[in-house]
C-alpha cells in the first residue's frame, strides 16, 4: 500500500513523541518546569531575579560533579569520594594561594591533585580488580583526612595576592549578569555531551556499561577507559572545588560533606542507570536542577528543611522504579 507524505510525517511525529515520553529525562524536565511554574504562583520570592540567580548558581556545583559521575555510572561504576575530593582540591588551592603562589599555580595544584586521586581509584578498580564501592569509600575518608592535614584542620580564607581574582572567578558574573559557575557548567556539559555522543571514547564508555565482556572481545581498552572515567570524575570534583572556593571565599574541612549522595541522586534522577550503559550529560543537569529547586522551595514554602532528604530519596526510588517498569514492558 502506498504511503502519502502526510502519513509519513504523522508516523515520524508519533515516533518522536513516543521516544520522548519513554525517556526519564523528559519527565524530570517536565517536573522541573511544573515546579518552577507552581512556585512562581505559590510564593512571591521564587521568581525574583535574586532567587533565580542563587538557584542557578547553587545547583551548578552538584551539576558539574554529576557530569563526571554520569560518565562513571555509564560504565557500571560508582564514585563515593567526590565530596571529599572537592574538599581536598579546594584546600590545596586555598593553601597554595595562601602561601603566596598565583591563582594559576593554585588551580594547577588543585586539579593535578584531583587527577592523581582519580588515577589511584581507577588503577585499583581496573587493574587490581577491587570493587568501585570499596575503593571510592576508602578514598572518601583518605581525601578528607588529607584536607585536614594540609590545613591543620583550620579555616582558610586568605588567598594571597590573587585573592580578588579567585573570588571573581567563582562569585562574579562576566557575561550578561549570568553567574560564572553557570557559564562553566554549560561549557562542561556541552563538552561532556559531545564526548559521549560523538567520540570513540564515548562509544567505548557505553559499550563497557552495556556489556563489559563483549567490549573486551571487540577490542575496547576496558582497563584504560575505566582509569580515564575515574580521573574525569575526580577532575569534575576538583573543578567544582575551585569554583566553590571562589564563591564561598573560605574553605573548611567539612566542605562537600554528603555531596556524593546529592551527585549520585542527580545522575539517577536524570536518567542514568546504576547497572550501567545509560546516562546523558543533559540528564545530569536536569537532575541537579530538580534537587536544587526542591531545596529552595522548602524554605520558600515554610517547610522544615529536614524534609529535603525524604524528597530526594523518594525521587531516587521513583526514578529507579520508572526504569524498572520500562524494562518490564520491553519484550525480552
Amino acid at each position: 500500500m502506498a504511503t502519502t507524505i502526510d502519513d509519513h510525517i504523522g508516523q515520524r511525529q508519533h515516533s518522536v513523541l513516543s521516544w520522548l515520553t519513554s525517556r526519564q529525562t523528559f519527565w524530570v524536565l517536565i517536573a522541573v518546569i511544573l515546579a518552577c511554574v507552581f512556585l512562581s504562583f505559590a510564593t512571591d520570592s521564587f521568581a525574583t531575579s535574586n532567587n533565580l540567580f542563587n538557584v542557578t548558581r547553587n545547583f551548578t556545583f552538584v551539576a558539574v560533579i554529576a557530569l563526571g559521575m554520569t560518565v562513571v555510572i555509564i560504565t557500571g561504576g560508582i564514585d563515593l569520594s567526590v565530596g571529599s575530593v572537592l574538599c581536598l582540591c579546594s584546600m590545596i588551592l586555598a593553601v597554595t594561594m595562601h602561601a603566596g603562589y598565583s591563582i594559576e599555580v593554585g588551580i594547577a595544584a588543585s586539579l593535578g591533585t584531583a587527577l592523581i586521586v582519580g588515577a589511584v581509584n581507577g588503577v585499583l578498580i581496573a587493574y587490581v580488580g577491587m570493587p568501585p564501592f570499596v575503593v571510592t569509600l576508602g578514598m572518601l575518608s583518605i581525601a578528607r583526612s588529607l584536607a585536614m592535614v594540609a590545613s591543620n584542620n583550620t579555616v582558610v580564607y586568605q588567598f594571597g595576592p590573587d585573592h580578588d581574582k579567585l573570588l571573581a572567578l567563582g562569585g562574579g558574573h562576566f557575561f550578561f549578569g549570568i553567574a560564572n559557575p553557570v557559564i562553566y557548567m554549560v561549557v562542561l556539559a556541552l563538552i561532556t555531551a559531545f564526548v559521549l555522543r560523538w567520540t570513540r571514547f564515548g562509544r567505548h564508555v557505553y559499550a563497557i556499561g552495556g556489556n563489559e565482556n563483549a567490549a573486551v572481545l571487540t577490542g575496547v581498552p576496558v582497563k584504560q577507559i575505566k582509569v580515564a572515567v575515574y580521573m574525569i570524575s575526580s577532575l569534575s570534583a576538583g573543578i567544582a572545588g575551585v569554583i566553590e572556593t571562589g564563591w564561598l571565599g573560605a574553605v573548611t574541612t567539612n566542605l562537600g560533606t554528603g555531596m556524593e549522595l546529592q551527585v549520585i541522586a542527580a545522575t539517577v534522577i536524570g536518567g542514568a542507570n546504576l547497572a550501567g550503559g545509560v546516562g546523558t550529560a543533559f540528564g545530569a543537569i536536569v537532575g541537579a536542577a530538580l534537587i536544587e529547586i526542591i531545596r529552595n522551595s522548602l524554605g520558600l514554602l515554610g517547610i522544615n528543611a529536614f524534609w529535603q532528604g525524604a524528597f530526594i530519596g523518594s525521587f531516587i526510588i521513583v526514578a529507579v522504579l520508572f526504569d524498572r517498569i520500562k524494562n518490564l514492558r520491553q519484550p525480552s
